[in-house]
Order: C-alpha cells, then structure tokens, then sequence
C-alpha cells in the first residue's frame, strides 16, 4: 500500500509539474506576443517623421507682447518641449531650429530655408509654432491654420485645434484655411501653423511666458499630433 501511495504522490507531482510548465509556456508567449505588439508599433512610430518649427528668431524677434515678452523665445521655448515629447512616444523628430538663431540673413531667405528643410526631409507632418497679436487686447485663444487646399493639413489642424481647447475650454476658435501664408502654400507636406495664444492680450501673454502653461500647450499639441500619425 505504501508503495502504491508513493506511486501516486509522484504521479501527482508530475501532473503538478506538467501543469506549471505549460501555464509558464502560455504566460511567456503573452509576455512575448505583448512585447513584439510593444515593439511594432514603436518601430512604426520611429518611422514616422515630424518637423517642428519655431517660428522666428535671431534679429527676428516676432511680435512682443504687451507684457515685454518676445515671441521668438516662446515659440523656441514650446517647441524643445514638443520635440522631447514626441521623442519619448518614439517618432522622430527634426527641428528647423534649437537657438535663438534666424536661418537666413533676412526674413524672407529665411522663410525659403524653412520650406527648404521641410521639403528635403518630407515629414509626415510639419509643425510651425507661432504667437499672434490682435489691435483688440480682448482677443485670445490658440488657433491652428492649415493649407486649405490640402485635406491632410485640415485634419491635422481639426484634431490639433480639438486638443488645444483642453488646455483652454472657453476658446471657441476653429482651425481655418489660408492659401497665402508662405510655409503653408510652399511646403509640399502635410504642414499647419499653431498660434498659441495672443500677445496682445495681457493675461494670455503671461500665460504664454510660464514654463508650466507652455508644458501644457506642448502636451496638446503633441495629444493631436499623435491623433493624426494613427488616423493615417
């Protein structure tokens, strides 16, 4: 009887290692099967390319708010923030510039060095980050402008301008079309201007100044960015 029950305790461990075996074969092919989903849509990320483009800079300082701040360095600012984001979400990233330099000796050679990089490099999209002035203090609001013959650009702006109104609720601004503004009619990619908000409106332009609120901003710049790469 002993004998038999030993034979037992040592079929029963079998069945029991057996068991454990197979629930770890099936938890390592999960683990596997999540890391090689994991690594394919980071590498598909790293494929995908974005131009971001602080506007100005140098001897152009852009508009100056009434608060004294210059927009070049908000727009520079905003944009090192864009680019270190989209980094960590694994795309990669060009930037026209990462100094408070100008491209070209004056404002329209610089214009053409912009358009220049964009075409060379043929982005999945590009990114121009600008502040906008009004003679009406009152105005403010972020506001995403877009080629308008161009519906790759349109739905890059839609989905950008959607994820900036949770950085401000009450902004009621919508995307809009332009066929006149230079990067958006001689860039040959898919490409939008982001107006972050107005420097001509006091409160706005302090906003604009702070670290934080410009983190903000960067973070729904890039939400919408992300939401256009996956509606490829």
């Amino acid at each position: 009887m002993r004998k038999k029950a030993g034979t037992l305790a040592a079929l029963a461990a079998l069945a029991g290692l057996i068991f454990l075996c197979q629930a770890g074969s099936g938890f390592l092919r999960k683990e596997l099967g999540d890391a090689q989903e994991m690594s394919g849509k980071a590498s598909g990320r790293e494929n995908r390319l974005i131009i971001i483009d602080p506007g100005h800079g140098g001897l152009d300082a852009g508009k100056v708010g009434v608060n004294g701040k210059e927009e070049k360095e908000i727009n520079l600012n905003i944009s090192l923030k864009i680019q270190k984001l989209l980094k960590e979400q694994g795309v990669k990233v060009i930037m026209t510039r990462t100094e408070d330099e100008r491209l070209a000796d004056n404002q329209v050679e610089d214009l053409k060095a912009r358009v220049t990089v964009m075409n060379k490099e043929k982005p999945d999209l590009a990114v121009s980050i600008h502040q906008n002035s009004y003679h009406e203090e009152s105005v403010s609001g972020a506001q995403v402008f877009y080629y308008t013959d161009s519906g790759q650009s349109e739905r890059a702006a839609s989905v950008i301008q959607e994820a900036l109104r949770e950085t401000d609720p009450e902004n009621t601004k919508k995307p809009k079309g332009n066929n006149t503004y230079y990067i958006l009619k001689k860039t040959e990619a898919p490409v939008v201007i982001v107006e972050c908000g107005f420097l001509s409106n006091y409160e706005e332009a302090e906003k604009l100044a702070d670290g934080e609120y410009q983190q903000e901003l960067a973070e729904t710049v890039v939400k919408g960015i992300m939401e256009y790469l996956e509606g490829e």
